[in-house]
């Protein structure tokens, strides 16, 4: 139990703090019905014990190795976040598209599969900083210790982002069109600024 509590806290830990995998569940339990947002969290919950149990195994290995792969995985990550911000802040002034839940059945759920994807596995800072972080944890483990060490991260994961999407939704009505636009246009920026700063990585790591 001791292995399995450390790794649920420390899954909180790297889980918790605002990114792309916490806007986008944000704003789709802000945006949309219930049973649409609690799938759009199994999806990232997917995504992100798949990326967890890659970077505790590896990943991070493979990416010490390879020059190229760290230089693709920034260029095409800097360009896809940046890309998604902007569709972000084209929606927020679009003022005839509704940003409340009614317009949930016309948005193809290969849509949002695809975006849980990108913003995880794409995400080369989430790639980055879990690889360091559960690699470094994993070699500091008794090696029979591993597996509950990992299934404690990855419980972290489920419970954080089952947990907003319940409690946002909850309380979603308190907001109207307005702030949710608001909200949008906020994440478009912040997300724009993290595909800039990528951008900039990738450019360092080529002098």
């Amino acid at each position: 139990m001791k292995y399995l509590f450390q790794g649920f806290i420390l899954g909180l830990a790297y889980v918790a703090p605002i990114g792309l995998q916490n806007l986008f569940v944000i704003n789709t339990a802000l945006t949309k019905k219930l049973k649409r947002a609690l799938m759009t969290a199994l999806v990232v919950i997917f995504f992100d014990v798949t990326l967890a149990f890659a970077s505790f195994y590896g990943v991070g290995a493979l990416m010490e190795k390879s020059k190229i792969l760290q230089l693709a995985i920034l260029l095409i990550g800097g360009l896809i976040v940046i890309y998604i911000g902007f569709g972000l802040i084209k929606d927020t002034l679009n003022k005839n598209v509704s940003m409340k839940g009614n317009t949930d059945v016309d948005i193809p759920f290969s849509k949002v599969i695809t975006s849980a994807c990108v913003v995880t596995w794409f995400n080369p800072q989430a790639i980055i900083d879990g690889s360091m972080m559960l690699g470094a944890f994993r070699a500091s483990l008794p090696i029979q210790e591993t597996t509950k060490f990992i299934l404690g991260v990855t419980g972290a994961s489920a419970t954080w982002f089952l947990s907003i999407t319940i409690l946002i939704s909850l309380f979603h009505n308190l907001f109207n069109d307005k702030v949710l636009r608001v909200i949008n246009g906020i994440c478009g920026v912040v997300i724009i600024i993290y595909g800039v700063k990528l951008l900039y990585n990738f450019i360092q790591a080529l002098l």
